[in-house]
């Protein structure tokens, strides 16, 4: 960001989310853009309303004084000439109490109209819903109009329509005003009229709207008593609402829009009622003193809480999951941006508000501001704590819900705190509480600054991917062993997926499908060291090791098959290591120390440096947005969030598409899930860069891939990432179940479960097509295949293997898929297997009686028939990020047990919270 950058996020961007939240608020609900815009125009004018109104009663008042002193001011200049003209003029002003800021005054009207009007053009230039849309005589609102046609000649109607009442509303405006006044009015409409004759119609028609509903408000000052009229017209349009709304005329099937619309309902009776009030409790008789302390600390606290605390928390939680080292982008840039924003709400848009109160504006503004305060900070810190993990695009990997007695709860604390706060708003002690939370909240951003930078620092000293383009070998004459994690596939779609893509059968000829096999754990951390070291590093094996860290374990068993196959002849390549040294971006300088193990990354080496940037520069947007979304009520955090696109209505050029990819529904989706396609394309490419070579080395190869970890909606039949997804016309986006030989069901009931199963189905395509290749190059039977995932999901689409206490064992049940030399056929085994059993399985036959090279222990899946497998609980687990469980045991936590016949729920048990170390005897 430059300065101009900053600027203009200071002073425009908090308009232009106010312009997209608007719109997007309305137009995901009534789907019309024209509409939209009109709605959009509605609620833009009646919330700068009051400040138009004071700016004009401030323009008069500098326009009367201007008036008042023309003749002495014309006398002045005619009778007096140089220092003496200026002495005197100077003289004159002083005692008429008028000064040139009182001429700028007369001018604040004007100076409001450009930001907003900046703002407009930015929004409603780049809305890739206006696109088509049409309303009334207006065919396409992302062009020109031209409606008007004279002979040949094409003209557009809508910038001379909104000239026209330019000029009317000017001539009923400035009638007794000076040339001056006139000429700038004047002035104004004919340059609108040039620089806006070319844009698009959808921006052209919301000008329109604003000039019409300056024209009616100009009016409106010429009425008899202008106030009472417009008190009348809003409890009428109040009034309207409530009916609207409690005759479920507006379908409003969710409690958080009922609540909304009868708050504002409510809220435009207020104008017409306040005097009433007023007058039975004598509040007219009062006198409010302002105090702009209380304000500036309300406002300097929002701006430090939403502009740094909060965004700056979450990116500390795991910063190098911030930064792409292919196309380096600080997330340092994501909270000066997300500051940049709030301090241009609260610091100077909330502070125009203010400076044009009256002193009783500006007392109930210092009253509301500290309400706010009270509240931003109990709903980040107490409310919305559980949603579920968020990923680096700021959206959460499921749908969160908030129950009715959550938001009853909720909006109860918060009555409590808006009452405390203002009746004790009046004390001193507020002013010096507000200043301690601001210091304190700009402490803990200091500490989380601080360990970015640090975390970052590190990333980028190491050797992260200058290696340069990625590429596999694989030997013609030799034995090939070829180890594929993919991270968060489901083993239990794997009937599903051949049964409805029978081509996937022969491509994976000589595949045996382990339909029982176990992860010890629902995430990465507590899975992949069994995965990667066998049965020495189940979580019961760490946890016996309690003298060592569990990040050294996680690096030791990494290195145990690398080690076994080099130190046995091998030729070794780890690709894409997970959480080595428990970092997210792992160091490939790690490999150093291990001569002839080649270390090597895939992921984001397929996608350009435009799209990259693109994913992490809409996070500049979306972090003060997500600050919002903490602090606002409950019911209201959906209607922010708005499934993780934070109504974001803006789209300037093509690359936005791959910052996010919006849902709508279980068949249509637009955009790209950046992190899915960059996975995507590495195994796109598989073909690519793997490289045949003559000779019998023999190879060893291990890579992951996290497709099956980031899902998004794909377009059928083939299941590849579109920027427009449009499944409409196939049943398996619909609610219907596909049923295996064995009469089980596989439920497509929601976007996540649809999600989930497409991302498995690509990827096992894109395998396939890789065997396709290995085959046409003579190196599928000497290649032994392993394909297995770390653990599954809980996506509660199978019955029969939901627990009757709630756990879904669909989160533990691994994809393993094992292809041997000359294998020819695909079978499937229901034999009791766990993940530690890949070491096992890639050495069979291979390495006889293998060793672990750290432990010196001999390999053997004896643990497995000792004593019952424990998993980590998913819905149990508390720490399960390394950053927080990276001690020398996994924290304690609710475990599970099972052996023999894992898709038979009888056979496991749920154990209660633990170390896990007293179950390893059962």
């Amino acid at each position: 960001m430059d300065f101009f950058e900053i600027l203009n996020t200071l002073l425009i961007g908090p308009i232009k989310l106010i312009f997209e939240f608007v719109f997007s608020l309305v137009n995901d609900r009534i789907n019309n853009p024209g509409v939209s815009i009109v709605c959009l125009s509605l609620a833009i004018n009646f919330l700068v309303l009051p400040l138009y109104m004071r700016a004009d009663v401030m323009q008069k008042k500098a326009r009367d004084k201007e008036k008042k002193l023309h003749n002495g001011i014309a006398h002045i200049k005619k009778t007096f000439s140089g220092d003496e003209k200026m002495m005197i003029l100077q003289t004159y002003y002083r005692q008429n109490d008028y000064s040139p800021f009182s001429a700028l005054q007369g001018s604040v009207s004007l100076l409001l109209q450009i930001p907003f009007f900046m703002a407009a053009v930015q929004v409603l230039s780049n809305i890739p819903a206006l696109e088509g849309a049409s309303i009334g005589p207006i065919a396409d609102l992302s062009k020109p109009d031209g409606l008007l046609v004279i002979g040949g000649l094409t003209l557009n109607l809508l910038p001379i329509l909104m000239t026209v009442i330019n000029f009317i509303s000017s001539a009923i405006f400035s009638k007794d005003y000076p040339i001056k006044t006139k000429i700038q009015l004047y002035g104004l409409a004919i340059f609108f009229l040039v620089f806006l004759y070319k844009y698009p119609s959808g921006l052209v028609f919301y000008w329109l709207l604003n000039n019409v509903f300056s024209f009616i408000k100009t009016l409106f000052y010429k009425l008899p008593n202008p106030k009472k009229v417009l008190k009348i017209l809003a409890s009428v349009v109040g009034l309207g609402l409530l009916v609207f709304t409690f005759a479920k005329v507006l379908e409003l099937n969710r409690i958080k829009y009922t609540i909304f619309f009868i708050a504002v309902g409510i809220g435009l009776q207020i104008p017409l009622i306040w005097p009433v009030i007023s007058k039975k409790f004598h509040l007219s008789e009062k006198t409010y003193t302002p105090n702009k302390n209380l304000f500036i600390l309300g406002t300097l606290l929002l701006t430090v809480l939403m502009g740094v605390l909060i965004p700056s928390s979450v990116i500390a939680s795991s910063p190098q999951e911030f930064v792409d080292v292919n196309a380096y982008y600080s997330p340092i840039w994501f909270i000066v941006s997300s500051v940049c924003l709030a301090g241009g709400m609260f610091l100077i848009w909330m502070r125009m508000f203010y400076w044009l109160a009256n002193d009783t504006g500006k007392y109930i503004f210092e009253r509301v501001m500290l309400v706010l305060c009270g509240v931003a900070i109990v709903n980040y810190m107490f409310f919305g704590t559980d949603f579920g993990t968020l990923t680096m695009s700021l959206t959460y990997e499921e749908m969160f819900k908030v129950t009715l007695k959550e938001n009853l709860i909720n909006i109860a604390v918060m009555a409590l705190i808006a009452v405390l706060l203002y009746f004790i708003a009046k004390f001193k002690a507020v002013r010096y509480v507000l200043l301690t939370c601001t210091i304190a909240f700009g402490v803990m951003s200091a500490t989380n600054i601080v360990k970015i930078q640090q975390s970052v620092n590190t990333l980028l000293q190491a050797n992260l991917g200058d290696e340069g383009e990625p590429y596999f070998e694989l030997s013609k004459d030799g034995k090939n062993v070829v180890v594929v994690m993919l991270d968060r596939a489901i083993g239990p779609y794997v009937p599903f997926i051949m049964e409805q893509e029978p081509e996937l059968k022969k491509q994976f000829e000589g595949f045996t499908y382990y339909s029982n096999t176990v992860s010890f754990g629902g995430y990465t951390n507590y899975a992949t060291p069994s995965l990667l070291g066998g049965y020495e590093y189940t979580p019961v094996e760490l946890n016996k090791r309690d003298t060592e860290s569990l990040m050294s374990k996680h690096n030791e068993a990494h290195m145990v098959m690398p080690m076994l196959f080099s130190k046995n002849g091998f030729s070794v390549t780890i690709s894409d290591p997970i959480y080595l040294n428990y970092q997210w971006t792992s160091d490939l300088s790690f490999f150093d120390d291990y001569p002839g193990i080649r270390g090597m990354k895939t992921g984001g080496k397929f996608t350009n440096d435009e799209q990259i940037l693109s994913k992490f520069q809409n996070n500049n947007r979306n972090f003060f947005c997500y600050s919002i979304m903490k602090s606002s009520p409950l019911f209201l955090q959906n209607v922010v969030y708005n499934k993780g696109d934070y109504n974001q209505a803006v789209v300037t050029n093509d690359a936005d598409a791959f910052i996010k990819q919006t849902v709508y529904n279980k068949k249509q989706a637009y955009g790209y899930k950046p992190s899915f396609l960059e996975n995507y394309n590495v195994l796109e490419n598989l073909p690519e860069i793997t490289t045949v070579k003559n000779g019998d080395e023999d190879t060893f190869l291990f890579f992951a891939n996290d497709v099956t970890h980031e899902p998004m909606l794909l377009q059928l039949p083939d299941y590849t990432p579109q920027k427009n997804v449009d499944n409409t016309g196939f049943d398996l986006a619909e609610t219907t179940v596909y049923k295996t030989a064995d009469g089980k069901t596989l439920k497509m009931k929601t976007e996540n479960q649809v999600q989930h199963y497409h991302a498995n189905v690509a990827a096992l395509k894109k395998m396939g097509e890789w065997l396709d290749y290995l085959r046409e190059n003579d190196v599928y039977d000497n290649t032994r295949i392993i394909i297995v995932s770390d653990h599954g999901r809980n996506l509660s689409q199978i019955d029969e293997l939901k627990l009757d206490s709630g756990e879904d064992l669909m989160s533990y049940m691994s994809l393993l898929l094992v292809k041997d030399f000359n294998s020819n056929k695909f079978k499937t085994s229901n034999e009791f297997m766990t993940i530690a059993d890949v070491p096992l399985l890639a050495t069979e036959g291979i390495i006889e009686k293998p060793v672990n090279p750290f432990t010196n222990k001999a390999m053997n899946n004896e643990e497995k028939f000792s004593h019952r497998q424990f998993v980590a609980d998913i819905t149990g687990t508390k720490y399960w990020k390394t950053s927080i469980n990276n001690g020398n045991t996994f924290l304690p936590s609710k475990w599970l047990s099972v052996s023999d016949d894992a898709t038979d729920k009888s056979n496991w048990k749920v154990h209660e919270e633990g170390v896990l170390k007293e179950h390893s005897a059962e």
